[in-house]
């Protein structure tokens, strides 16, 4: 008999869709970043859940401030990707039995400021008791069904295109995790992207207005696996010739010994946005994310041949589908 951790989060998640009807009409399939309702008239009532378990999702150093405010931007990043504005969240907690008032009270700050900082308010939930930490968010917002950005429009000579460097969240959780060495310099930037995450939100909502990209995904479950999905979804290819490593992970990996390039692609928790803009639309895209305060990063374009390739110093490689997953413990 096969347990969750030889399935893995996404068999086990396979598995249960099987059991499901689908609803008809359904505007995003099973399996894209949010789900979403029609209202009519063109608007949909888009929907989020994702959750922070403390054993697997708040490693020694993150405090219960960083934890809640952490499991919001999870959430938020998601409607990022799609282009929708969050609007309110309902918050569910399981909480230890030892736990103190003063450590509900940081919990509580923490949902706010990660709430308010995107604009959004907390408006209710639940509460329980559990063996271990359990900060789960559901998130609602309106979107226009035109502007929604799904995973699968990806089109061959579509440019690929990501809003920030990859790598240093990977290399400051080998840090917090006592795996790695680190300067002192080093070391602020790296643990600081891991405590304290960022979702894109006005990026993915200048690109969802500009109507320049054709696929989009949230990048949290690392680079390498955000290409693979939309590649799947999409039924293409990627060649990427320009692999956005963060600087200060490449100093880290030099320092002990790693492969910078791996720290980009499997590491996850960046919380970019992984997109894929129609060529002739690319200056468009630009801007848009510029003028949104971001920067919109080339780094490949979509092919038709259903393969993920990586292009470096005159060398190609297959980039592996592997990523973060819950209740397997090997994939980094």
């Amino acid at each position: 008999m096969k347990t969750s951790s030889r399935l893995g989060e996404r068999k086990i998640i396979k598995i249960l869709q099987s059991h499901l009807d689908a609803m008809p009409k359904m505007p995003v399939p099973f399996g894209d970043d949010v789900s979403a309702y029609d209202l009519g008239n063109g608007k949909l009532a888009v929907l989020k859940t994702d959750m922070l378990v403390g054993l697997t999702d708040v490693p020694l150093g993150m405090s219960l401030w960083h934890a809640a405010r952490k499991a919001v931007v999870m959430n938020i990043s998601d409607f990022a990707a799609k282009g929708v504005k969050p609007l309110a969240l309902l918050v569910s907690l399981g909480l230890p039995a030892s736990i103190s008032r003063e450590e509900v009270e940081e919990i509580g700050r923490g949902l706010n400021a990660g709430a308010r900082e995107y604009g959004a308010y907390v408006i209710g939930g639940d509460t329980g008791e559990s063996t271990d930490l359990i900060i789960s968010i559901s998130l609602f917002g309106l979107a226009k069904k035109k502007n929604l950005v799904l995973r699968s429009g990806a089109r061959p000579d579509d440019i690929v295109a990501i809003t920030g460097s990859f790598g240093k969240t990977a290399a400051g959780l080998k840090i917090l995790l006592g795996k790695a060495k680190s300067t002192e310099t080093l070391r602020r930037p790296l643990i600081e992207s891991v405590l304290m995450p960022h979702a894109r939100l006005e990026d993915g909502l200048a690109l969802s207005l500009s109507q320049a990209t054709s696929a989009s995904i949230d990048s949290s479950d690392g680079l390498a696996w955000s290409l693979h999905e939309i590649a799947r979804t999409s039924k293409v290819g990627f060649l990427i010739d320009k692999l956005p490593v963060a600087e200060e992970a490449i100093r880290f990996a030099t320092l002990n010994g790693l492969d910078a390039s791996d720290l980009a692609l499997y590491g996850g928790e960046e919380y970019e946005i992984v997109v894929t803009v129609k060529s002739k639309f690319w200056e468009k895209a630009e801007k848009a994310v510029e003028d949104a305060g971001g920067k919109l990063i080339r780094i490949g374009k979509v092919t038709e041949e259903r393969q993920v390739l990586l292009k470096t110093k005159g060398k190609t490689r297959a980039i592996e589908p592997r990523g973060y997953e819950h209740f397997k413990t090997s994939e980094q």
